[in-house]
């Protein structure tokens, strides 16, 4: 059973940071896309970053380029969404998921954590 679990999420004053934790589990991952979307109250889950577990390529909203950083750990079955420069409009419950395309259409991801909120105070 393919679980993923996100961890990390908490609030932080603007110009923060915070890193967020996804421990995947129960298949091989190799060859899939790990994603980042999140979703505030009253909006569409919205693309934020992805990174290839094979390869580490990453890809970024541009909302989030520069400040945010995500990166994989092959060992521990881990990815991870460094988050620097908080902003409050960052404010949203976190997700990680895995498809098997570099994409960013949340509808093509097969797997999906419970998520973790990520509140950013002005």
């Amino acid at each position: 059973q393919v679980q993923l679990v996100e961890s990390g999420g908490g609030l932080v004053q603007a110009g923060g940071s915070l890193r967020l934790s996804c421990a995947a589990s129960g298949r091989t991952f190799s060859g899939y896309t790990m994603g980042w979307f999140r979703q505030a109250p009253g909006n569409e889950r919205e693309f934020v970053a992805a990174i290839t577990w094979s390869f580490g390529n990453t890809y970024y909203a541009d909302s989030v380029k520069g400040r945010f950083t995500s990166s994989r750990d092959n060992a521990k079955n881990t990815v991870y969404l460094q988050m620097n420069s908080l902003k409050p409009e960052d404010t949203a419950v976190y997700y990680c998921a895995a498809g098997n395309a570099l994409t960013t259409s949340a509808a093509r991801y097969d797997y999906w954590g419970q998520g973790t909120q990520v509140t950013v105070s002005s």
